[in-house]
């Protein structure tokens, strides 16, 4: 049986309120008192429950992962993976987390105040209204994988331009220098990093970029895999495509095959997410990894930071990333 609160006073000789003031409002109960208090309660493997002490300090310690992105469930590999870093270091801690996404909190303000929510994690294309919303009911709010201008926000973000550097650099290594780009329709910060760092390392090399040689589709097979093949069916082609994302790489194969074309042989392609996908694919791909879990860990320190006042929390925090070379390259 778990110790009680009336276990700690019996063998304290303290009485339940004061017990209770010691771990709630420590600095109102002598410091005499509140050693015998925490030691009772040391001996007997006593911890406060932590509903009761978030009352006792008029706090839900509630907390939230809002992924923000239409049609997105839980279930998306790189949300999973993210949501796996904000539990393992919420479940130690004594905050409450929810989980949901942006289309089933239609009026977002209105939710947080029914849920009694006092942080937010936004990950995907969180809007400004939604922050804003947020704001008004004095809920903290912290950008995963996103950055937003007009507010002053906590971003934890993967390091887009090292990662698509570093596989551009890889393609260039391997004798490659027509090199096309297949770029996602993902969230505007997203896109647009992986963009233009892809332009900025072609031209820190001195290699040219044709505007044939970068197409823009959709991230799901179908359209990724009629856009692919309208960039390599053509005898000017590039010797390698760097795809932004896993998905896109994998239809990049398929489009590869249907024009019989060899990778690496013929072909060089580099992803981006290293994603399960990457071990299934023929050959399998290689890819810039993403440390989601640690970006996880580190949104819920920024939002636990802000919750407790902390002065100084870094409103940018890049994470790195390391890419995985594999036979498609």
């Amino acid at each position: 049986m778990n110790p009680t609160i009336y276990d700690v006073s019996r063998l304290s000789g303290v009485s339940t309120a004061t017990i209770s003031r010691a771990f709630s409002e420590p600095e109102k109960v002598r410091e005499g008192t509140r050693r015998k208090v925490y030691e009772a309660a040391a001996a007997l493997h006593y911890s406060p429950n932590a509903i009761a002490r978030a009352m006792a300090r008029q706090r839900t310690d509630k907390i939230a992962f809002l992924i923000c992105k239409k049609g997105a469930t839980i279930l998306d590999e790189f949300y999973a993976s993210i949501c796996e870093g904000i539990m393992r270091e919420t479940n130690g801690s004594d905050y409450l987390l929810l989980i949901s996404t942006a289309e089933d909190w239609s009026q977002a303000s209105a939710t947080a105040q029914s849920k009694q929510v006092e942080g937010v994690i936004l990950g995907g294309d969180a809007q400004a209204e939604l922050v804003s919303e947020f704001q008004s009911k004095n809920v903290a709010v912290v950008l995963v994988n996103n950055r937003m201008a007009g507010f002053d926000l906590p971003c934890v973000v993967s390091d887009e331009r090292g990662g698509v550097r570093q596989a551009v650099e890889h393609l260039m290594e391997r004798g490659h220098r027509r090199i096309g780009m297949l770029a996602g329709r993902f969230a505007p910060y997203i896109t647009g990093e992986r963009y233009s760092a892809f332009l900025e390392v072609m031209e820190d090399h001195g290699l040219p970029v044709r505007d044939e040689d970068i197409k823009l589709c959709n991230p799901n097979v179908s359209d990724a895999t009629q856009t692919a093949l309208e960039l390599l069916d053509r005898p000017d082609r590039p010797s390698a495509v760097f795809a932004a994302n896993d998905i896109i790489a994998a239809a990049t194969l398929k489009a590869a095959a249907r024009l019989h074309l060899r990778v690496p042989e013929d072909l060089a392609v580099v992803g981006y997410d290293d994603s399960t996908a990457c071990a299934l694919t023929e050959p399998e791909l290689t890819s810039v990894h993403i440390d989601c879990r640690q970006i996880g860990l580190l949104c819920v320190e920024r939002l636990k930071a802000v919750l407790c006042g902390e002065e100084h929390v870094p409103r940018l925090t890049v994470v790195p990333t390391r890419l995985v070379v594999r036979r498609s390259s």
